[in-house]
C-alpha cells in the first residue's frame, strides 16, 4: 500500500513537470532556434511521466530497471535543452530554474530507485 501511495505521488509529479514544459515550449519565441530546441525539450519532459508509468506496470525487476533507466535518460535529456534555452538567451534563468531543479529532484529519485531495484534483485 506504502509504494502505491509513493507511485502515485510521481506519477502526478512526473504529469505536472510535463504540464510545466507544455507551458514553457508553447511561451517560446517563434524563431527557428526556439522552436527546434523547444520541440526536443517538449519530447523529452513529457516522455519522463510517460515512461515513469510504464515502468510502473514493469512486469520484472529488470524490466522495471529497464524502464526506469529511460526515465533517467529522458530526465537528465531535458535538463540539457533547458540549459541550451537559458544559456543562449532564450528563455531567462529565473524561468528555467525551477523545472530544471524539479527535472534534477526527479532523475535523483530514478537514479535512487534504479539502485534499489538492482539491489533487491541480487
Amino acid at each position: 500500500m506504502r509504494n502505491e501511495i509513493g507511485n502515485n505521488d510521481l506519477k502526478q509529479r512526473t504529469k505536472k513537470f510535463a504540464l510545466d514544459i507544455i507551458k514553457l515550449v508553447e511561451s517560446l519565441p517563434k524563431t527557428p532556434i526556439s522552436q527546434i530546441l523547444g520541440k526536443q525539450l517538449l519530447r523529452a519532459g513529457t516522455s519522463v511521466g510517460a515512461n515513469y508509468r510504464a515502468a510502473c506496470r514493469a512486469r520484472s525487476s529488470a524490466d522495471f530497471i529497464a524502464k526506469m533507466g529511460i526515465v533517467e535518460e529522458e530526465a537528465d535529456e531535458s535538463i540539457y535543452w533547458m540549459e541550451l534555452l537559458c544559456e543562449s538567451g532564450i528563455v531567462p534563468q529565473n524561468m528555467i530554474d525551477p523545472l530544471k531543479g524539479e527535472a534534477s529532484e526527479l532523475l535523483a529519485i530514478t537514479v535512487s530507485s534504479i539502485r534499489t531495484a538492482r539491489k533487491g534483485s541480487r
